[in-house]
């Protein structure tokens, strides 16, 4: 099911709350965020990863990576998921709109920018194509009989979900390596936390650390943990190279506490092969 806009289930004030300045109203919900669940909910329902810690150190993976050339923006474009590859997900394409909104956001520590790059949809490094998707897990619906208040509840519990970003980068040479080795190193760097603007709105991330996840050729996982209007919150952003492809996966939540998007990065990477 897809709305009047281009198959993307987002509205454009969600999609920039959601993804590009990161800020969630969890006490005000307006009534397009309660449309947003509505039209979630009512198409229907249901939705492992290798855990382990990556191994070894980035910068070192970086100047050992075999160089590869980069695949074009066709493609690229075919190895990027569609909602034939991941089952009760909705999937919609970053629009021109999403990609100006990104280009105001920005963190007020150099060292951070890697990570700031992937929170706002930009790529990190300077990929020869890139292609990101926007995808939220489809809850399941409400009974054909449930009362209203039951229909309102599970409108309010899909906003509670998690939606993921999912980008791919084709790099020349090792610049997919040094995209992930930049990113690692922005983990630690910023491990006490970084502050992300857009515009006049704030958002403070408390903690980067470090989490699991293990595919491709190498791969980081972190947990960011944030504050939500005064209330904590946790993020995730997990890369993984595979040659000279980069995929990169930053997930939140209008709740607050996102999870891992394991499935999605699964499909991705069995897409990648």
């Amino acid at each position: 099911m897809n709305s009047a806009r281009g198959g993307a289930w987002f509205t454009h004030q969600e999609e920039s709350r959601f993804m590009h300045r990161n800020i969630v109203r969890r006490t005000a919900l307006t009534a397009s965020a309660v449309s947003l669940a509505l039209l979630v909910s009512a198409c229907g329902s249901e939705g492992a990863a290798k855990k382990d810690e990556p191994k070894g150190d980035a910068s070192s993976n970086a100047s050992s990576a075999a160089p590869a050339k980069a695949l074009s923006q066709a493609e690229l474009d075919k190895l990027v998921l569609t909602e034939a590859d991941l089952k009760d997900h909705k999937i919609g394409e970053v629009t021109d709109a999403d990609r100006a909104a990104a280009a105001g956001v920005a963190g007020d520590k150099a060292e951070c920018k890697p990570l700031v790059d992937v929170i706002a949809l930009r790529s990190v490094g300077k990929p020869v194509a890139s292609a990101t998707r926007k995808i939220i897990g489809v809850p399941k619906a409400p009974a054909a009989d449930a009362s209203p208040e039951e229909k309102v509840k599970a409108a309010l519990g899909a906003l509670g979900g998690t939606a993921t970003a999912d980008a791919l980068g084709s790099y020349e040479g090792r610049g997919a390596a040094e995209a992930l080795a930049a990113l690692k190193k922005a983990g630690t760097d910023c491990a006490g936390g970084f502050t992300l603007s857009a515009g006049s709105e704030k958002t403070k991330y408390t903690k980067v650390q470090p989490a699991a996840y293990t595919a491709g050729d190498e791969a980081v996982a972190f947990t960011l943990s944030l504050e939500l209007e005064g209330q904590p919150g946790t993020a995730h952003l997990v890369a993984v190279r595979k040659g000279g492809t980069l995929v990169t996966f930053h997930a939140q939540s209008l709740a607050g506490n996102a999870e891992q998007p394991k499935a999605v990065i699964d499909a991705q990477m069995k897409k990648l092969g």
